[in-house]
């Protein structure tokens, strides 16, 4: 590089260092708001944290540092891969938010906060009512977030997508879904009237919370959880955040009268744990540790929850620790028992609880929902009714309140868009695991408890290249192939013809 595009480069270094600093302390207030922060606190709380988030913003719209970056993206050629990420990662949220004032970006930030803090009376007291006003401010806020980008796609939807997913539009997952649903409904069918007996009277049995707890950390330190670089509690919607190289912080929620539901969790957030732990100093180092997409975290988050936690090697890892603790729940309980409950089909009203085979159409409910929402072709008020009746369609279960449907999810208090990453990250570990067992004995080593050997080929094969890269030519990199949804579909037939001997 010239002599001035170094300096360029290292003042743009100096500034994202700034602009960390502030996002920093908007990941400590969001933690806390989400896990200890008293309830009349909230709203005042996410105030500050927006204030803090557009003090950040306000960074990178200074003409010197967008003069700075527009040129070394018309020279990133001359960059390596960790700087040529960041500098065209720069470029594309410059165009994104060109137009965007930073009077803007707070009111932005305000609904969301907002929306947030209705959302969680909302559901406490069961009334989509309370959540409705807010949910409307955020669809308006998302149609003039993109009315006001460069360079939007045509199809309102398929911008907000692209902001999980770049490259996603609603066109393919239309095609992916409906792939989903020609393959998936006939099998469910099958399930259903299957003759085989699943044993299921020991899941709702009572199991300690403190017990839960010390389950809960069992399942990290197995997992090679570094509790030096990171933390876990609970809250109402469980989550992961990465806060800082040296700060992962992760949440679970405990059922007393379902207590797999905490080991799926904690499985699943230790994933997304993993995935920030284990990746390249170096992506610290260029400021890019947070450009991978999200259907890549849920792909870890899931290939964890699902391709370890709920196998038959893992079962018999986990069962000696399990009858332990929870004697009074799993005394007469053998590990076959354990294993088919813990892939039992049953269609259900929660997505976080849904067993594996049905999750799939908790987000295609959710996708097609939010397709609605934004062509307007539903209204806010009617969205419950729409919602109970995807649940009866797809899934043949009855809705019985607001708490159990349409308000179960979080999500909706910051946008659209970000769903479908949940169903596009079952598809992609489904064909790097399909890599994975051909070079690993990946049940003898969940059996011996080895996450040494699973975690370092994780990060080697699928960490270590996911901020440079954008999914589909991540997937490509790890496994020669263009994405399909095909190896999962292939991985449900399988699975569950075995265990209904269909």
């Amino acid at each position: 590089m010239t002599q001035e595009l170094i300096a360029q480069y290292n003042y743009i270094n100096d500034i994202l260092k700034q602009q960390e600093i502030y996002t920093h302390a908007c990941h400590v207030l969001q933690y806390d708001q989400e896990t200890i922060c008293p309830p009349k606190a909230m709203e005042e709380q996410g105030e500050v944290s927006a204030a803090l988030g557009n003090m950040a913003f306000k960074l990178t719209k200074d003409p010197k540092f967008i003069e700075a970056a527009e040129n070394l993206y018309a020279h990133r050629g001359e960059l390596n891969s960790f700087d040529r990420a960041l500098i065209d990662d720069l470029h594309r949220n410059y165009l994104k938010t060109k137009n965007i004032t930073p009077e803007m970006n707070h009111e932005f930030s305000l609904v969301y906060n907002r929306a947030f803090v209705t959302w969680l009376e909302a559901k406490q007291k069961s009334d989509f009512s309370i959540f409705a006003p807010s949910l409307r401010e955020v669809i308006e806020i998302n149609k003039k977030d993109v009315s006001l980008r460069e360079q939007a796609l045509p199809v309102l939807y398929d911008n907000l997508l692209g902001d999980y997913e770049r490259g996603l539009t609603s066109a393919s997952l239309d095609e992916c879904f409906g792939k989903c649903k020609e393959r998936l409904l006939p099998l469910l069918e099958k399930i259903k009237n299957s003759k085989k007996v699943i044993r299921t009277d020991f899941l709702s049995r009572h199991a300690d919370e403190d017990k839960q707890r010390k389950f809960a950390r069992y399942l990290l330190e197995l997992m090679r959880f570094d509790f030096e670089r990171g933390s876990f509690t609970t809250s109402e919607h469980p989550f992961t955040d990465g806060l800082a190289r040296n700060d992962v912080r992760i949440t679970t929620h405990y059922h007393e009268d379902m207590f797999y539901a905490n080991m799926y969790t904690v499985t699943h957030e230790g994933g997304h744990a993993l995935f920030e732990l284990l990746q390249p100093q170096e992506n610290y180092d260029h400021h890019i540790n947070g450009l991978k997409s999200m259907s890549m975290h849920e792909s870890v988050s899931r290939f964890y929850e699902n391709r370890i936690a709920r196998s038959e090697s893992f079962i018999r890892l986990v069962y000696p620790k399990l009858k332990e603790l929870f004697p009074d729940v799993l005394g007469d309980v053998t590990e076959r028992e354990l294993y088919e409950a813990m892939n039992l089909v049953q269609p259900s009203l929660i997505r976080t609880e849904a067993d594996e085979f049905t999750y799939t159409f908790h987000i295609i409910i959710r996708y097609e929902i939010e397709k609605e929402m934004l062509a307007g072709t539903v209204k806010v008020e009617d969205l419950p009714a729409l919602w109970n009746e995807k649940y009866r369609q797809y899934l043949g279960v009855i809705v019985p309140s607001d708490r159990e449907g349409i308000l179960q999810d979080v999500h909706w208090t910051f946008g659209m868009g970000y769903f479908p990453t949940y169903a596009l990250g079952n598809m992609y570990n489904a064909m790097y695991y399909n890599r994975l067992k051909n070079e690993l004995d990946i049940d003898a080593l969940v059996a011996a408890g080895d996450f040494d050997t699973i975690n370092g080929w994780m990060a080697k094969n699928v960490f270590a290249k996911a901020d440079r890269l954008s999914a589909s030519e991540w997937i490509r990199d790890i496994t020669g192939r263009d994405f399909t949804p095909d190896d999962f579909l292939d991985y449900l037939e399988a699975k569950y013809s075995a265990i209904y001997e269909l």
